[in-house]
């Protein structure tokens, strides 16, 4: 098994979360919600729980890849460290840019951006139900490719870890080297925003190089609204972590026909048959026509 680095990283996490809340106390922003701060960390230990039950399955199925068809063995060397990181941000990417598009897979996703605050316990407010629908398959190119399926898991854990810091209002920005190549704070605010010219932009990883590369990278200019562009307004995260699917299904339920069932479950989030919801795109095309 690979190791379990997100279970050794929770006392850096605890460390930091009580550092920014003296920060913010002491400086008078009070942005810390107890019940808000609460349901994320609920929601982080619930995706620790089924974490137990998952990486299993996705080990095992990473491995029967890389036993019985892979077409080359990259082995452990430093250079196939590199490559493995920039293959698993870049696979990261592609996920989370989907992950906004696609309604089936923005029901687990939905779940990050639910909250209304933007602090680092928000990092915490993670799926429950990622792992079972498959998120991991955006990552099965590797171990296809020659890459070790522990090799694999453990970049996937930097990735989240290295995310973590990132949600927060505390740092504004960084030199702009840093801006331009990484993921920081100010760039992954806009991703949690819920303003129309914020929405679906700045996916990346730990790098922000593949939004620039593909056109989907948008500066922070004004502090966001944070949370859905149709808040939920719960802090019981049972809810939190269903209520997405639970729409689904009641779309599905009323549903004319196959396709419109088709396009309920793999249309892009906010698509409706009668029109009375809108996607992203849709709400910018209205923009653009007032």
């Amino acid at each position: 098994m690979p190791p379990q680095l997100i279970i050794y990283a929770i006392p850096g996490f605890v460390l930091l979360i009580l550092a920014e809340i003296i920060i913010t106390t002491i400086d008078n922003r009070h942005r810390y919600e107890t019940k808000d701060a609460a349901s994320s960390i609920a929601m982080g230990l619930g995706n620790v729980f089924t974490g137990l039950f998952t990486k299993t399955i996705i080990l095992g199925t990473y491995m029967l890849v890389y036993e019985k068809i892979r077409v080359y063995t990259l082995g452990f060397e430093w250079w196939v460290w590199i490559l493995c990181f920039f293959a698993d941000d870049f696979s990261y990417y592609w996920f989370h840019r989907i992950s906004h598009s696609v309604r089936f897979f923005w029901a687990s996703h939905v779940i990050h951006h639910s909250s209304e605050k933007y602090y680092l316990a928000t990092a915490l407010r993670q799926t429950w139900t990622g792992n079972f629908t498959g998120t991991f398959l955006f990552w099965l190119w590797m171990p296809f490719v020659g890459f070790h399926p522990v090799m694999v898991m453990t970049m996937q854990a930097i990735s989240l870890i290295y995310q973590f810091w990132i949600h927060t209002e505390v740092i504004h920005k960084l030199p702009k080297p840093f801006e331009y190549i990484l993921n920081t704070p100010s760039h992954h605010r806009v991703h949690h925003g819920s303003d129309l010219n914020y929405l679906d932009k700045n996916h990346g990883g730990i790098l922000i190089i593949w939004d620039r590369l593909f056109g989907t990278f948008t500066a922070e200019q004004e502090r966001p609204t944070y949370g859905l562009t149709s808040n939920i307004h719960t802090y019981n995260p049972l809810r939190i972590a269903t209520h997405e699917w639970v729409a689904i299904w009641q779309d599905l339920r009323h549903s004319k026909s196959i396709k419109e069932a088709l396009h309920y479950l793999f249309d892009s989030p906010g698509w409706s048959a009668d029109g009375s919801r809108k996607t992203t795109k849709q709400l910018r095309q209205s923009q653009q026509n007032q």
